[in-house]
């Protein structure tokens, strides 16, 4: 009997997807075994240890002695900074049942570059909660992410990160301060118009999602609207499935005015009227311009019923050590 064109795509469709189910298992249960294995080593180093023979720290003789024999023995991946990492990795999950079975050893040594334990928890929790891969997790590591938002909260928002992860419940939630669009690799002394850096954000769309956060679907770019057969433009407009509402982008590449604003406003009070459908919440407006005057975001904010929120954003990568300095301050804030 011959099979249909349908039913043989079918079967090739099934023949695929079971290999590739099984290679992902494999790949993963191989991943899980390392991250095992490398633990027991750490485990086995630290107990070395507390048998008084020798304080394993980066330059002890422990470590070159045991990268050395262990390469003659059983070959390459047992460099000193490898055994180092296995011995710390140990030291900051000593119980095995914390470590995800979800996360790689790529990810793990990695997370284990990060010094600060907070840090280090949530870019944990966020990992396996946003499903990212190794590039993923260093590039919000390397942006600083964990900061950047534990500035916008206080001392019990900061261990909530740290406990949790980022939760998205209210609309201060989806807010950076600042972004960070080093993907898109303009250097610094470069001006750039703002649609020119629209242009770029849509072109590099995955990493600016990402930067985004989680929940947000593109929705267009310099969206049109209508009033008194005056045309307007919007920069930028996605819809967040999480806090259900449009969420606009006005893209600045000067310092925030108050007259940007009063035009988010405009453009809010039209969405509200014009956009939103039965089900969608009230829509959020979020300026991202080169820089902003605090007390001219207050008093053109003040008053006003809708969501408007202003940050900055940056093309390169931010001071990690002048970041902590401030979450630190917010931490030892009664």
């Amino acid at each position: 009997m011959k099979l249909s064109k349908n039913k043989y795509t079918e079967l090739l469709d099934n023949i695929g997807s079971t290999l590739q189910r099984a290679r992902e298992n494999a790949v993963k249960a191989v991943n899980n075994e390392l991250v095992k294995a490398n633990w027991e080593i750490g485990q086995y180093i630290v107990e070395y240890e507390q048998q008084g023979k020798e304080k394993a720290d980066y330059g002890s003789a422990l470590l070159t002695n045991l990268a050395k024999d262990l390469k003659i023995k059983y070959g390459k991946g047992f460099s000193k900074s490898n055994i180092y990492l296995c011995r710390q990795f140990y030291i900051k999950y000593q119980k095995f049942q914390t470590v995800s079975g979800k996360l790689s050893w790529s990810h793990y040594a990695e997370l284990l570059t990060v010094s600060d334990d907070l840090a280090r928890s949530f870019y944990e929790k966020q990992t396996i909660k946003e499903n990212w891969g190794f590039r993923e997790m260093k590039r919000q590591i390397d942006s600083a992410l964990f900061q950047r938002l534990a500035l916008s909260t206080d001392k019990k928002g900061v261990l909530a990160l740290a406990e949790k992860g980022h939760e998205i419940e209210t609309p201060k939630d989806l807010i950076k301060n600042p972004y960070v669009w080093e993907f898109l690799d303009l250097p610094k002394d470069k001006l750039i118009k703002e649609r020119g850096l629209e242009k770029k954000l849509v072109e590099n769309l995955q990493e600016f999602l990402l930067e985004l956060g989680k929940g947000f679907s593109f929705v267009g770019k310099q969206y049109k609207i209508t009033v008194d057969n005056e045309h307007n433009y919007i920069d930028l407009v996605f819809y967040h499935r999480i806090l259900k509402c449009f969420v606009l982008i006005d893209l600045k590449t000067r310092k925030v005015k108050h007259s940007d604003i009063g035009q988010m406003n405009f453009y809010l009070n039209y969405f509200k009227e014009e956009e939103n459908t039965e089900g969608d919440n009230e829509p959020i407006g979020i300026i991202i311009a080169a820089d902003k005057h605090e007390y001219t975001v207050k008093y053109a904010t003040g008053g006003l019923e809708n969501r408007i929120f202003v940050s900055k954003y940056q093309l390169y990568l931010p001071d990690q050590k002048q970041l902590e300095e401030k979450v630190k301050e917010i931490l030892e804030t009664d």
